[in-house]
């Protein structure tokens, strides 16, 4: 089943952004991953904003390969020069539909 990391990024200090820019990637393909985006053109269309500057979307073919992406030790310097100079949370999502009233997504 495919899952997705959304990363929501509040750039604080923006030193780490080319190594991890440069890098982390392959770390992402090494597990199966891709990139969808990693944009910073932010639209919001509905409530209010939220102080995010970078929105990364990533998909990987199992939750298994996405967590060990976000735990493999190669990326652990990236995260958490990440981590300083950034609010940011991953968050893991599958492609279900929690109603189950889409044809073409899995039951939730």
């Amino acid at each position: 089943m495919t899952v997705y990391i959304i990363a929501d990024v509040e750039v604080t200090d923006e030193a780490w952004i080319p190594e991890y820019a440069k890098k982390v990637h392959d770390i992402v393909h090494k597990h199966g991953g891709k990139y969808l985006s990693r944009s910073a053109n932010i639209e919001v269309l509905e409530g209010e904003p939220l102080p995010t500057t970078l929105i990364a979307l990533l998909a990987f073919p199992t939750a298994e390969a996405a967590k060990a992406f976000a735990t493999d030790p190669e990326y652990a310097p990236f995260g958490s020069s990440r981590q300083a100079g950034s609010n940011s949370r991953f968050q893991l999502i599958d492609d279900t539909d929690v109603a189950g009233t889409i044809p073409y997504l899995g039951k939730g």
